[in-house]
């Protein structure tokens, strides 16, 4: 299984890798290849294989559209198909719900994020692999600065990085795919509500999230916002960081912040497309930004690291604590830089909190 939003390259990818391999590939966005799939699982799983072109490998892109995908892909699996079979999904939503229990033990998931920022420098005209990262912060700040506001302002998706009509793409990204795959989960009947809500959580990026605040805002119970910002998450538009704490009398335990994958949506949602580096957001915009970037690559690498904020009681805060194994590390984003993090964390927990400043060489 691949997952990842909409437009961020699973189909490209794929495409790419398995070029000149015998492929068969099917879009269940597309009612005739739907029906095509359905009319296969109601033969034997040998002759459903020969009716779509016995491939070596099969693709089925948009799996979670139908939800007997799972079921269908199951029994080939057990009748020991020699096709391998790849399923693409744009949410979690159905595809890990419908189709992950009848495929337990049977897959593999790969989540493909917005590109990372290390991948977009990579592709410049002036990078070159026998650079050191000294060498590249010492010959090409200027350029650097200024692909890093671009990334901060106008996100990561591939498409948007390579078009010269970035504003324009994201704003019918938000509207056209974004919020199609969020409405088409049949969960939610009132579009503006969603548009209010991600409103909402884009203007308190880097912000403890009270549900119930949001709640009385938009007009709608508790229960509710809870299901929609799963939602949002499980269609990877936003990600939530847990409080993490071993002292519950000293620590706040069981409060969550909100991030959104992709800044460029974030800033399409609230139509704010300056690249000025003294907006007033641009503390938030890089808490989002830095704490995104590390989510992406943990995710890229199987999630192994489990990813936190801290605050205290006492109002002693760390914005990202990265829990590995036994190993625990700070981390405090300051934009123009600033002084050592909270001493009480470090304290505690017997570690430095790092400042990660708006020029660092750990995204290169």
């Amino acid at each position: 299984m691949v997952l990842g939003a909409r437009q961020v390259g699973k189909t490209t990818l794929v495409k790419h890798v398995l070029e000149g391999k015998n492929i068969f590939f099917l879009n269940l966005d597309i009612e005739v290849e739907k029906q095509r799939l359905l009319a296969a699982s109601n033969l034997s799983p040998k002759e459903a294989i020969l009716s779509l072109g016995a491939p070596s490998i099969l693709i089925i892109d948009e799996a979670q559209r139908l939800s007997e995908t799972g079921r269908i892909i199951k029994g080939w699996y057990d009748a020991e198909v020699a096709t391998k079979i790849i399923l693409l999904g744009s949410s979690s939503l159905n595809l890990l719900d419908q189709s992950a229990e009848s495929l337990t033990g049977r897959n593999l998931k790969l989540f493909l994020t917005p590109l990372l920022f290390e991948e977009i420098i990579s592709t410049q005209s002036w990078y070159s692999i026998i650079f050191s990262k000294e060498q590249i912060e010492k010959d090409f700040q200027p350029q650097i600065k200024t692909l890093l506001m671009q990334t901060m302002v106008f996100g990561n998706y591939p498409e948007v990085v390579t078009s010269p009509n970035k504003t324009e793409l994201l704003t019918n990204l938000v509207s056209d795919y974004l919020l199609k795959d969020i409405l088409q989960s049949g969960l939610l009947k009132n579009p503006d509500l969603i548009r209010r809500l991600l409103m909402l959580l884009a203007h308190q990026v880097g912000s403890e999230v009270s549900v119930n605040e949001l709640a009385v805002n938009l007009g709608i119970s508790r229960v509710t916002i809870e299901s929609y910002l799963d939602l949002l998450e499980r269609t990877f538009v936003i990600f939530r960081l847990p409080a993490f704490s071993t002292n519950a009398r000293k620590e706040i335990a069981k409060s969550k912040k909100i991030y959104f994958w992709d800044l460029g949506i974030r800033n399409a949602i609230l139509n704010e497309f300056s690249i000025n580096p003294l907006r007033s957001d641009i503390g938030k915009l890089w808490e989002n930004w830095v704490i995104a970037e590390i989510a992406k690559k943990n995710l890229q690498e199987g999630g192994t690291k489990s990813l936190y904020f801290w605050r205290s009681r006492g109002g002693g805060e760390v914005d990202l604590v990265i829990k590995d194994g036994e190993k625990i590390a700070g981390y405090e984003m300051k934009w123009s830089g600033g002084k050592a993090g909270s001493r009480v964390f470090s304290e505690l927990y017997k570690t430095p909190v790092n400042i990660i400043e708006s020029f660092h060489p750990l995204f290169f």
